[in-house]
């Protein structure tokens, strides 16, 4: 507590453990997940090279890709577990949003592949079995809707698990496409309609993962969040709070994509304990701005900083 009559003091308010609790259920939804998808993926490599279509080699890939992209949304959140040392003082929560930065990118470079592939397959069409592609793809795709509906059951606002839904979400767009494909080779021959649904299908992924990458990435460099106005935070600071004058070098940022920062200077012109505007403060940005941690620094002249003004 900041002595009330010296004007020089600064009040500085902050948890010890920054760390916060990981949602459990996420955690044993992307668990079974992870599982069920390695368990199929083989059964498509198999398919895939017996059966000569693209379609379901290119959503093995995908497959493979989800499994290893859902045990490193398992281990994020599993390293998200543990608390704040020394080294860490919040813990091993942006782990969350580096694996789903990386999910993100493995998703465009899988499409990717899947276009190249594609391509070579207009210029050298090849023969596909159409039997055996629509029995892998059928059960492909039951498995992808049980995975997704799994991981659909969670926490839509996290980040981690909406990179690894989508991935699943590709992998069920590529088995639709690879039975819709299969239809068309046994009752018309087209056989070109093999890469055509890849394509598309790889155009779905492109959209997905570039969202996944953008949002995460601004994470990672510590962007305020899209609905955060620092201008709104001071005139409600200013508004609410009798005690105080003036609110500046105003930074926030998120650790996860539900777990928001700040830091702040506040001026007040009132002689009294500074713990009470602390508590007013912080309430006032919990329940207007959902910002669950704050530093506070409390001044009773004017900030002696000369970019005061940010």
């Amino acid at each position: 507590m900041n002595n009330p009559h010296n004007n020089s003091d600064h009040a500085h308010h902050h948890d010890h453990d920054h760390s916060v609790a990981v949602n459990q259920d996420n955690k044993s939804r992307v668990l079974w997940a992870m599982l069920l998808t390695f368990g199929f993926m083989f059964a498509e490599i198999v398919g895939g090279w017996v059966s000569g279509s693209l379609a379901l080699l290119a959503d093995a890939g995908h497959m493979f890709s989800d499994a290893l992209a859902l045990l490193l949304s398992w281990l994020a959140f599993k390293f998200s577990d543990k608390g704040a040392d020394e080294s860490r003082s919040f813990g091993w929560h942006r782990f969350q949003i580096l694996a789903a930065f990386v999910n993100g990118l493995s998703l465009l470079v899988i499409a990717i592949w899947i276009v190249i592939e594609a391509v070579q397959r207009f210029m050298q069409p090849v023969d596909v079995m159409a039997m055996p592609m629509i029995m892998i793809a059928i059960l492909g795709l039951i498995i992808n809707v049980v995975v997704f509906k799994i991981l659909s059951g969670g926490d839509h606002d996290n980040l981690n698990l909406k990179s690894a839904m989508i991935h699943v979400l590709g992998d069920l767009l590529g088995s639709v496409a690879a039975i819709i494909a299969a239809l068309c080779i046994m009752f018309f021959g087209w056989f070109w309609t093999d890469p055509v649904l890849s394509i598309l299908v790889a155009l779905l992924i492109v959209k997905s993962g570039w969202h996944v990458v953008k949002k995460s990435a601004h994470i990672l460099i510590e962007g305020s969040p899209s609905q955060f106005n620092i201008h709104d935070v001071k005139n409600k600071l200013i508004k609410d709070i009798p005690s105080v004058i003036d609110v500046h070098h105003i930074h926030v940022w998120s650790l996860t994509n539900d777990i928001n920062l700040m830091t702040l200077h506040v001026q007040i012109d009132q002689v009294h304990h500074d713990v009470d505007v602390l508590k007013q403060i912080k309430q006032s940005l919990m329940n207007h701005f959902n910002i669950q941690h704050t530093t506070i620094q409390v001044e009773h002249m004017p900030c002696p900083d000369n970019d005061c003004q940010m």
